[in-house]
């Protein structure tokens, strides 16, 4: 069951491009705030005395609880609406930043606390989806979305700025900050921001509608797809600085740096992908970008030298993976039902979330045990090349069913 909002003439003035801006940038803020731990792990190793397991969980659980929060956040989404859902993520995410600034760099069960709470932040994925995808007319949903999707950019502003900040005004600098611009975002936000007129409001109750969202195969499908791509992208984030210092002796900011041009990359290439699906479809864009993975990661698996080989690798990766991510949010647009664009949107989130949390703890065990990171890469490969298989059989079927019905 299910009705449809009425049109408000404040609403019907607004405009797609506006809202998808303000989305756009209340993502970028909010990733901003998720990713402040990961540039800081190695500061923490050195300051804590932390195992290389012992980083990689730091790091990871604001990951596992951004992830895992977005299945509630999602539906809650298609209930209440962005409007309301951004500044209420938004001011939520303030008090893990300022307390992991003021008072929890002492030890690593502080870090751990705010980087749970922390979490919080990375769940406002769930809520720009639905939101965006109200606003947009189907032909140009792929577009949209992706251009949305480039606000994961803010691990990059992160990546950038964090070991700056703490070297030019201390350790709780780059949380203040963070937390100033998440305030004055919430409150403009609350002002500006309207949800799309005719909005499908979801009626049934959140229980009932992720029930029935888990039945449609299309969010397996794509919690899969999202899980390899959007997965890889997190686990490359959050756990790029630690490979290089530790696999090829390069200094923290020089990591960091590297780190950014990844995501750079990928942020850019993720409207790329949303937008080629729109022209030549999502399937055909998934299955170019799998198989360029899976390649890069086979490569780097090898541990060839960082000049010029382990480079290109990584960002063929990087451009690769930001347009799966992309194209796998267009293929949710045109086969997920209007009412369960948020429900859906979290699942296959927080499998993307949880496809993010995985690899770094691996690699970690994986470089203890052995001594190198070859085998997590040959993983990834391996993972991407059976992705390939199944967006060529099951999810190819799945999509065409949908639209063939939609017609």
């Amino acid at each position: 069951m299910m009705m449809t909002g009425k049109k408000d003439p404040a609403v019907a003035g607004g405009r797609p491009a506006l809202m998808l801006g303000f989305a756009t940038l209340g993502f970028a803020l909010n990733f901003w705030a998720w990713a402040l731990l990961s540039p800081l792990g190695p500061r923490f190793k050195d300051l804590l005395g932390l195992s290389s397991a012992q980083q990689a969980l730091l790091v990871a659980v604001p990951v596992i609880v951004g992830s895992l929060g977005r299945i509630p956040v999602g539906a809650l989404t298609d209930r209440f609406g962005g409007r309301v859902m951004f500044p209420l993520i938004s001011a939520a995410g303030i008090v893990p930043v300022v307390f992991i600034g003021v008072a929890g760099q002492s030890s690593l069960p502080m870090l751990l606390v705010g980087g749970f709470f922390l979490g919080v932040a990375g769940t406002v994925f769930a809520v720009g989806v639905p939101f965006v995808n109200a606003w947009f007319p189907p032909r140009r949903r792929g577009l949209a979305i992706g251009v949305f999707g480039a606000g994961m950019g803010g691990t990059a502003i992160s990546a950038l700025t964090t070991v700056k900040l703490v070297e030019f005004g201390g350790s709780a600098t780059p949380f203040l900050i963070t937390a100033i611009a998440l305030a004055l975002y919430a409150a403009v936000a609350w002002l500006v921001m309207r949800d799309a007129p005719g909005r499908t409001v979801a009626a049934q109750p959140l229980l009932e509608r992720l029930a029935a969202t888990a039945k449609l195969p299309i969010t397996w499908q794509a919690c899969v797809l999202y899980a390899v791509t959007f997965g890889g992208y997190v686990a490359f984030s959050v756990y790029l600085p630690a490979y290089l210092q530790t696999g090829y002796g390069l200094e923290q900011a020089d990591a960091a740096n590297r780190m950014a041009g990844f995501v750079i990359l990928a942020v850019v290439m993720r409207p790329v992908g949303g937008w080629l699906s729109d022209r030549i479809g999502s399937i055909p864009v998934l299955v170019g970008v799998l198989v360029v993975v899976a390649v890069a990661a086979a490569v780097q698996a090898l541990t060839p030298g960082l000049m010029p080989v382990g480079t290109i690798a990584f960002l063929t990766m990087a451009a690769a993976l930001g347009a799966g991510s992309g194209a796998t949010f267009a293929l949710v647009a045109q086969a997920a039902p209007a009412d369960k664009v948020g429900a859906v949107t979290g699942l296959v989130g927080a499998a993307g979330g949880l496809g993010g949390f995985v690899p770094p703890l691996l690699m970690g065990f994986i470089y203890g045990e052995l001594g190198s990171y070859g085998l997590g890469l040959a993983l990834l490969a391996a993972a991407s090349a059976l992705t390939v298989v199944l967006t060529v059989t099951v999810v190819r079927m799945t999509a065409s069913r949908r639209l063939t019905a939609a017609a």
